[in-house]
């Protein structure tokens, strides 16, 4: 939606579901001296700053990175995430907050390709300039959902997608299954990341549906929820379902998880699933 602004949404829960397992699918791909190619269907700015007017006026980071900001209790992983949002905030203190992009170029290798859809004419620019011209990455000002099929399967036979449209309009929830199935039929043995919002559970529950229908195979579902479901409330929670996953991302999500749930849940509500939504 051309009116949707992820900067006021930066750093939030759903960020840290997101962003965290988006590190683990990228760190374990870059075990091997094989190169990959990562794209991203909704890339946005690349960097947010969460002093500014977007950020501040909903404060949602409050709810995600900045309560683990000064933890010293954080595992592995956890750590992990948070060193990297730590590069840009070389003070100490939290001022900015790094979308998908800079997590995906940090973990690029020279041989590594990275594709970057982006459709807001603002965010597009903001985007251009956080990439400055690296030849590992593609920039493109389009649809990604409709326009990141053609890329599969990669050169490299090695990749990740990770779609991720707003849900603002209603249809998303159709056209990402349908993307996913088709990327799926293209390259199967890919790894896919989508996330999704849960604002009305119902379409969560379509969403799943529609994905199996679309003849997926070995589907994953990590979600995270900061208080129990309640319609006409906002996003109480998020998830991310992983098509062909690593084989280690379940163990460590099951240790993640529990965490997570604990420290950002408000008022002791934090919940999380880690299951499977269809077998190999």
């Amino acid at each position: 939606m051309l009116s949707y602004r992820h900067a006021f949404h930066a750093g939030n829960h759903a960020d840290v579901l997101k962003h965290v397992v988006l590190m683990r699918i990228l760190d374990y791909l870059a075990k091997k001296d094989k190169p990959f190619c990562c794209v991203d269907t909704h890339a946005g700015a690349g960097v947010y700053q969460l002093t500014g007017e977007y950020a501040q006026k909903t404060r949602e980071f409050d709810t995600g990175i900045g309560k683990l900001w000064e933890r010293d209790d954080l595992p592995d992983a956890v750590q992990r995430y948070v060193s990297v949002v730590r590069k840009i905030n070389a003070s100490g203190a939290l001022r900015s907050y790094p979308g998908s992009p800079f997590f995906e170029r940090h973990a690029l290798r020279d041989r590594d390709r990275l594709f970057l859809f982006e459709l807001h004419s603002t965010e597009i620019e903001l985007l251009r300039a956080f990439t400055q011209k690296d030849k590992r990455i593609k920039v493109v000002h389009g649809d990604g959902l409709g326009e990141c099929i053609g890329l599969f399967p990669p050169d490299e036979r090695r990749g990740l997608a990770l779609l991720d449209p707003s849900y603002e309009i209603k249809t998303d929830y159709r056209q990402v299954a349908e993307t996913l199935g088709k990327l799926y039929r293209r390259f199967a043995t890919g790894t896919y990341a989508l996330w999704y919002p849960v604002i009305e559970r119902h379409r969560v529950h379509q969403l799943e549906r529609a994905v199996k229908r679309g003849g997926v195979r070995n589907i994953h579902r990590y979600e995270l929820g900061i208080r129990p479901d309640a319609q006409g409330h906002g996003m109480t929670a998020s998830g991310v379902i992983v098509v062909n996953p690593p084989w280690t991302l379940d163990s460590e999500m099951n240790n993640i998880l529990p965490y997570l749930a604990r420290t950002l849940g408000e008022d002791g509500q934090g919940f999380y699933r880690a299951d499977v939504l269809a077998g190999e």
